[in-house]
Parts: structure tokens; sequence; C-alpha cells
């Protein structure tokens, strides 16, 4: 099976699904992930005055979480971090049209659509309208999963709110998820924030109690093709 991970930023394919990137990865399937943005040059007030070597380091970083997950390849863009309202969204789609084409998946992990960040926002509508049921098709199944910090941020003030519906048992793979996640020196927080190392586990743990099991990453299946 061929397993693709559209995420908005580096970080959110760890936080979204890392445990289950590495679960699909030890069990042989291909798993490709997909960052479309550049990242951190929010933290600037011009996206100019942005540092280019810090950038080259957090996409370094991203290199290293993906063989750490287990991928089999990793796609980086530049699209301009929390200001994708500012691309016009069917570039967007046409990136990921164009992906979805050369791998041809048949499963896509991709943002909510009810998150507090716009470019987790932008993100699902964009992989909604490429991988758009017509003839042809490769995806046949579709999960959106939460960004912890972004996801629960919302307070459910944005429709749709985020209801899992789908479970996956990242008991032998939390510990990966975390050490992945420990590589993105610059987006982790201490703890209480929802991005440390012990909130991972506690949101996991808390997911893994719900559905009878050690640590689980939750999903809402937006579409499944039988």
């Amino acid at each position: 099976m061929k397993v693709l991970v559209v995420a908005a930023h580096p970080d959110d394919e760890v936080l979204g699904c890392g445990g289950t990137i590495s679960r699909l990865a030890h069990d042989g399937h291909d798993v490709y992930i997909t960052i479309l943005g550049e990242g951190i040059t929010s933290r600037y007030k011009q996206r100019e005055d942005a540092d280019a070597d810090l950038i080259e380091a957090l996409h370094n970083r991203s290199c290293q979480v993906a063989e750490v997950l287990g991928a089999q390849d990793l796609f980086l863009y530049n699209l301009p971090d929390n200001r994708f309202d500012t691309v016009p969204i069917l570039d967007v789609v046409k990136i990921i049209e164009e992906l979805v084409e050369r791998i041809q998946p048949q499963v896509i992990y991709t943002h909510h659509g009810g998150d507090l960040n716009i470019d987790h926002v932008v993100v699902h509508r964009a992989m909604l309208t490429a991988a758009r049921p017509m003839q042809g098709q490769p995806v046949r199944e579709i999960f959106a999963f939460e960004v912890p910090s972004s996801t629960e941020w919302s307070f459910q003030r944005f429709e749709p709110s985020f209801r899992p519906n789908v479970f996956i048992d990242i008991s032998d793979t939390l510990n990966i998820k975390v050490q992945a996640l420990s590589l993105y020196e610059t987006e982790a927080r201490p703890f209480p924030h929802p991005r440390s190392p012990e909130a991972i586990h506690a949101i996991a743990h808390r997911w893994g109690t719900i559905v009878g099991c050690e640590a689980a990453e939750a999903f809402e299946l937006i579409r499944s093709i039988q």
C-alpha cells in the first residue's frame, strides 16, 4: 500500500501521525511525506527577514525525521509560513495533484479542516480538491489528523470540529514518534505545552484508554471507497 502524508509545516507530520507513519513503514507499506510550508518565517515581522540558514537547518531536520519514521521519501515545498491564505488555493491544489499523480497513493493522511491554524485549513481543502473522486483517482481513503496546539485550540469554534472515529494502535511506535519530534528542537516546547514530550505521551495514552490499548493516534475518516 502507498500512503501519502500531506502536512503544512515541519513537525505537523510527527504531531499528527508520526506513530502511524512508523507503524505503517514497519508493516511494509510505502509512506511518503509532503511538507508544503517552509516553516518559521511567520516569527519575523517580514518574511524576507527570516534567516535562510535556519530554514535550511529546519528542512534538514525534516529529512532526518523522515528517516527515523521510516518514510520512503520526503517532498519539501516553500509556501509562506502561516500565510497559505495569501497563496491562490489553485496553486496549492496543483502541488498536491502532481504528487498524487506521481505517487499514486491509496491512502492520504492530512490536516483537519476545523483547525485554528489557517495553513492547516487551506491544506485540508486543497487536498480534498486534489483527490476528488473522479474516475481513475487512486486515493481510496482520506484521514484527517489532529495537531496538538492547533486542533484543540480552536475550542470547537470552527466547523467541522474534530470527531475522531478511527484509531491506530501506536503502543510500539510512540517512543519513535517522540524521538522524531525531539529532532525539531525549534518547534518543541516545555510541559505543559501540547508539543512537549510529556504532552505527546499523555495524548497518545488518553486515546489508547478510549479504544483499549496502551497508546493510539486518532483520525477522522473523511472518505472511504471500498
